[in-house]
């Protein structure tokens, strides 16, 4: 009798551990180091940095590298000219400098979340 007493208390302490467990949902881009929310190049990247970069005296042809001024070759000198690095994200030439001395030219934290996250789902061209 003794023995089912301790098996029933076991077993309502156990319920109330299971009760008191519970996951934490992390929704993509809410957590700048959580899961990466899906970015498309063509979508939202090429826009931004034709907009942003690709200006007369900035990232043209004769000017600072990598060129940006046209939509086509935007992904191929970012991706080909070793300004992104999959392996870690964190130390992209591109990403480094949109955090320090390009913040000026794209000054929304979610535009810069995108370029991360871009890059963390492998710098895709899509």
């Amino acid at each position: 009798m003794k023995m089912n007493y301790i098996f029933i208390f076991l077993g309502i302490l156990f319920g109330f551990f299971l009760a008191g467990c519970y996951k934490d949902v992390i929704q993509p881009g809410s957590d700048p180091d959580g899961p990466p929310q899906s970015v498309s190049f063509k979508q939202d990247l090429s826009p931004l940095f034709k907009a942003k970069c690709g200006l007369t005296g900035c990232h043209v042809p004769g000017s600072h590298k990598p060129n940006m001024d046209v939509e086509a070759n935007t992904y191929i000198n970012i991706v080909s000219g070793g300004y992104v690095n999959t392996l870690i994200p964190k130390e992209s030439i591109i990403y480094k400098q949109i955090n320090s001395s390009m913040l000026e030219y794209i000054p929304a934290q979610s535009d810069r979340q995108k370029v991360f996250d871009w890059i963390r789902n492998g710098a895709p061209n899509n």
